[in-house]
Formats: structure tokens, C-alpha cells, sequence
């Protein structure tokens, strides 16, 4: 079931009240899990059950994706303020240094939390931020033009589209390596949160001036990257591991960008042995 929780952030013009729509399920240490641009926290369905039986498990719509709206005014989208944001949302609920696992934009989140020392361990699955300037054109390219067609296409041409294997395939395999394996309604639903996504244009554009630079030698550090994953090529992950040297790299055989629907056993073993 989702819950949102309020709470208060700094801003330039004095304290706004941000609000995050999230689950919770589980036992166990805390676990936050962090979604990519323009999806939102049911991208860690296929997970969730298997992380629940060792881990209080957190799925979070960041602000302005998915059920979260986007952050007040004076706050910009970008990761000098989404970082304390996500900090001040495990205040509101009461986890103390959770461990946090991310894709995409949530996996440089998740490095950031880390090399903030927020959390107590970090699992970044494809992250954002180990780009080339060429290779980042071409991801952000990509992803104004999955934005643009969710965003032009009918609901009822989405819907006809989700209940075939070609159809998910043409919505969704630029993410996944195996589109086929998600559900239509999980198609239907994340193309409706990408077409929506308050917050899409604003973090896409702070985006450009993105690039991790910074050694993480306080906590725990995984990387894991699919072997075909098309949006942000698997050779970035060498790059993180020459700027992270302790991390551990880890392969994703047969997973696309987001990988957790590509290989649920795989992805929820690297997350656990991650936050240990």
C-alpha cells in the first residue's frame, strides 16, 4: 500500500513543505530503493517481495515522478537539492542511515547519498553520471524522445500496444532487455508516469553539467550493470570502478537498463549482498 509522508525542506525563500509518495513492506534493516528519470517506484515491483524478507524496504516516488509531486517553489530539481530532500525524508520517517539501492538517476542519487554519508550502503544499478559528453547526448536524446511519444500517444493506442509481446517491446526496450516479461498493466502504468512526470524536463535539464567525479570511501559501494543495457552503456561502469576503486562491479548477463524486471533473482541478490 502507498503512503505519503510532509515534511519540511530549506530553501533560498525559508522552509517549503515537500511531500513523498512511497511504499513500505518488510523487516529488517532499512532499505530505500530509488527509481530513474521519468519512471517511478513501481519499476522495483519485481523485487520488492524477494528484498521484504530480509530488509524494511522503502520504494520511493521521487519528487515530481510518479504519485510525489513535484518540490515547491524555490526548490530546483537538481542534485544539490533533491539529496538533502531525500536525507530530510528518512528524518520524517524515522530511518536512521538506511542502505539505498538506485537505477539510473536513482543510482547517482544513491552515490550521492553516499559520499554524503547518509546511508550505510550503496547499490547503483547502470547510474547516471560516468558518461562521455557524446554518450550523454545520446542518452538524453533517447529519453526526450520515449518522453515525447508517451506523451503523444493515446491511452487506448498504449493500452492495445501493452497486451502484446511486440507492442511492450516497442514501448518499452529501450529499458528493458526483456520487454516481453512486463506485465501490460506495468506498461500502461509507467508510460502514463513517464508521460506525466512533473519533474522530467527540470532534472533532465540539470543533468547536462552532471559528472561523478568523487571517491566513496566511507560505505560499502556496488555497481551493477546490465550487459545490454542500451540507454547508458555497460563500459560507464569501468569508469565508476576507476573513480570508486573499492566498489565492487558486478555484471548483469541478459539485463537492459532497468534490470530489475530482466532478472528479479539476480537483481534482488546483488541488492542484499550490497547491503549487507
Amino acid at each position: 500500500m502507498s503512503a505519503t509522508v510532509s515534511f519540511s525542506v530549506p530553501s533560498p525563500r525559508g522552509p517549503r513543505t515537500a511531500t513523498v509518495s512511497y511504499a513500505r513492506v518488510g523487516a529488517g534493516e532499512p532499505l530505500l530503493l530509488l527509481h530513474g528519470i521519468g519512471h517511478h517506484r513501481q519499476a522495483w515491483d519485481p523485487v520488492v517481495d524477494i528484498l521484504a524478507t530480509e530488509r524494511d524496504v522503502i520504494a520511493v516516488d521521487l519528487p515530481g515522478f510518479g504519485e510525489s509531486p513535484a518540490l515547491p517553489d524555490g526548490l530546483r530539481h537538481d542534485l544539490s537539492t533533491v539529496v538533502p530532500v531525500l536525507g530530510a525524508l528518512c528524518e520524517a520517517l524515522e530511518i536512521e542511515r538506511p542502505h539505498v539501492a538506485g537505477n539510473s538517476l536513482g543510482g547517482l542519487l544513491a552515490l550521492e547519498l553516499g559520499r554524503e554519508k547518509l546511508v550505510r550502503s550503496v547499490t547503483a544499478l547502470s547510474p547516471a553520471g560516468f558518461w562521455t559528453p557524446v554518450e550523454r547526448r545520446y542518452a538524453f536524446g533517447v529519453l526526450m524522445a520515449m518522453r515525447q511519444g508517451a506523451r503523444q500517444l493515446p491511452l487506448p493506442v498504449v493500452e492495445r500496444l501493452s497486451r502484446t509481446a511486440v507492442g511492450r517491446a516497442a514501448l518499452t526496450s529501450t529499458i528493458y532487455a526483456r520487454p516481453g516479461r512486463r506485465s501490460p498493466e506495468a506498461v500502461v502504468a509507467e508510460t502514463l508516469a513517464l508521460a506525466n512526470a512533473a519533474a522530467f524536463s527540470e532534472t533532465l535539464k540539470a543533468g547536462t553539467t552532471v559528472q561523478f567525479t568523487d571517491d566513496i570511501p566511507a560505505v560499502p559501494v556496488t555497481v551493477a550493470w546490465g550487459t545490454k543495457d542500451r540507454l547508458l552503456v555497460r563500459r560507464q561502469g569501468v569508469r565508476a570502478k576507476q573513480i570508486i576503486p573499492r566498489a565492487r562491479l558486478v555484471r548483469l548477463p541478459g539485463c537492459g537498463h532497468v534490470p530489475m524486471n530482466d532478472d528479479p533473482a539476480l537483481v534482488a541478490r546483488v541488492v542484499l549482498d550490497g547491503s549487507r
